[in-house]
């Protein structure tokens, strides 16, 4: 059964910090950064969350097996990249500090199939990183912006994933869906 989760508001300080790797420096630095452990790297996955970070990827020639985007930078409104298509498209709610079951399926159906996914969210993605971390494929990459800082990058481990299941278990349970 999946539940639909919501942030505590004792959580909401932790989660400021990242939970992965942070790489500092403009766009351009943290990018090529990226881009050089990706290339010493088997990846089986990159995920990355956010709008401008997937952006930032996709225009230098990193493409994520799956994106997660809401459409807004910073609190505004921005307009998807026509470089970010992908070869499925899901559109999901989940609103502000929440998970929502249908979020956490679509990113499981995504997780599970060969193509290319964007996921776009009507709410806010910030906490699907959670979500992805959780259920990608080991040794895989979710990247996702600090904002002021640079980018985050999660090396998905065993450790990593058990680290992201004791977060969700300290969440509280909005509701079981169905």
């Amino acid at each position: 059964m999946i539940y639909s989760y919501g942030l505590p508001p004792e959580l909401r300080q932790r989660l400021k910090q990242p939970i992965g790797t942070l790489i500092k420096g403009s766009l351009f630095e943290t990018t090529k950064r990226l881009k050089e452990i990706v290339e010493n790297e088997e990846l089986p996955y990159i995920i990355s969350v956010g709008d401008t970070v997937s952006r930032n990827l996709v225009e230098n020639q990193i493409r994520p097996r799956l994106a997660i985007v809401d459409n807004v930078c910073m609190r505004r409104t921005v307009e998807e990249p026509a470089k970010l298509k992908m070869d499925k498209t899901v559109h999901v709610k989940n609103p502000q500090a929440t998970i929502t079951a249908e979020a956490i399926h679509a990113i499981q159906d995504a997780l599970k199939g060969n193509a290319s996914m964007k996921i776009v969210v009507d709410g806010e993605e910030d906490l699907l990183t959670l979500v992805a971390v959780l259920y990608a494929p080991e040794n895989s990459f979710v990247v996702y912006g600090q904002p002021y800082e640079g980018i985050v990058v999660v090396k998905v481990t065993p450790e990593k994933k058990a680290e992201i299941a004791r977060l969700l278990k300290e969440m509280e349970i909005v509701r079981k869906a169905k």
